[in-house]
């Protein structure tokens, strides 16, 4: 089989590990493919190059697409998210002053209870709270919109300003912002760093929140399937390398080279564990699942995340979201990932919320047992339904 290079883009973020590990423990060469990885500065810059052709996949925000499908952002090259990168993984943190404020009131930073942390910010804080996001079309905005809007915090709680991941830290310790929202490592960069403490995982707000995707310009992914096919089985093999415990310790390694992340693997492999250290006293928390590459079908590009995605986009943004569930590409992921034996579920829409207990559902092979995907405030979203 002969070796074809694809020039990928990624943020440099522990989430953008299965890409990674695809390439340094030789998951890609075995599918016949090098992967070129391009660190972008930014989240423009990843959607801007892949959707203008200067590289042929990117491990992406996940509302990027959906946004990009309703129209929004100035950029619509129709893209397809084939798989899911990554679930959950980021992390709400806060200033020292803050913190301080915080501790005044006897909050205990156990990060975990969503609707007591937004109690606590809204008794302390007189005025919004300015958050540093990374994109305003992700997650991020996304969990900290509807965390506000149903808490103490109000729908008018907070505000939104864009700092790149690496700049988090800095830009909390200078005082650009008050409070972030920002995948790992840059929260606990920020935590060892002095600059603030973390308040609470993105999991908190919605147990199985789909964070990262693997993006190809759709175009691509019709003209181009026996290379897609080979990216995609390369990736989900490193992700299924990743979700082993006796991977952390080499995964953290990877991903803390100079080339890639270049900070430390302790602070990498607090995410991969989920033992967070949340301030700078030391004070140690742990989280299951705090990201999630592969357990519980956490690849499937579920159609039922994407309208959920949509649904909230319109919202805020006053734009039709009727027609977008397709940019999450179930179809192609069922058809290029069932060669290694994977087992999917039997839909590809599930009632988003409404998986309470770790739970057996129907699927091809009869063994698939789908995670928690509990939104904090018990509501479900049924994608059936219209607004």
């Amino acid at each position: 089989m002969k070796t074809v290079t694809l020039p990928i883009a990624y943020v440099p973020l522990v989430d953008a590990a299965p890409l990674i590990v695809a390439h340094e423990m030789g998951f890609a060469e075995t599918e016949g493919i090098s992967l070129d990885l391009i660190a972008a500065p930014s989240w423009s810059s990843v959607r801007d190059m892949l959707a203008f052709g200067r590289v042929d996949a990117a491990h992406m925000l996940s509302p990027i697409p959906v946004a990009m499908a309703m129209g929004l952002g100035g950029v619509t090259t129709p893209l397809s998210a084939v798989s899911v990168l990554s679930v959950n993984g980021n992390v709400i943190g806060v200033s020292r002053d803050i913190e301080e404020a915080l501790r005044d009131v006897g909050f205990g930073f156990d990060f975990a209870d969503a609707v007591a942390a937004a109690e606590a910010l809204a008794k302390v804080r007189s005025k919004p709270v300015t958050f540093g996001v990374p994109f305003p079309f992700s997650m991020h905005v996304e969990l900290l919109r509807y965390w506000c809007a149903h808490t103490a915090l109000g729908a008018d709680g907070i505000e939104i300003k864009t700092v790149p991941p690496p700049l988090m830290a800095d830009a909390l310790a200078a005082g650009d912002v008050d409070a972030f929202c920002v995948g790992e490592p840059w929260g606990s960069v920020a935590v060892d760093q002095g600059a603030g403490a973390l308040l609470l995982p993105g999991k908190a707000i919605w147990q199985f929140a789909p964070e990262k995707v693997l993006a190809v310009r759709t175009e691509w992914a019709e003209t181009e399937p026996n290379l897609l096919g080979r990216l995609m089985r390369a990736v989900w093999h490193a992700g299924r390398w990743l979700s082993r415990d006796e991977s952390r310790t080499t995964a953290a390694e990877l991903l803390s080279r100079q080339d890639y992340l270049d900070v430390s693997p302790e602070l990498i492999d607090r995410s991969l564990s989920g033992n967070m250290t949340v301030s700078a006293r030391g004070d140690q928390r742990h989280v299951d699942h705090f990201v999630e590459f592969h357990a519980g079908a956490a690849t499937f590009p579920w159609r039922s995340q994407a309208k959920w995605i949509a649904h909230r986009l319109g919202k805020s943004h006053d734009v039709d979201h009727s027609s977008v569930a397709h940019v999450f590409r179930a179809d192609l992921h069922r058809r290029h990932i069932t060669p290694t034996g994977s087992d999917f579920p039997g839909a590809s829409e599930k009632v988003e919320g409404s998986i309470r207990l770790e739970t057996p559902v129907a699927s091809a092979r009869g063994r698939l047992t789908l995670l928690r995907d509990t939104f904090f405030d018990g509501r479900i979203f049924d994608p059936s339904l219209k607004d």
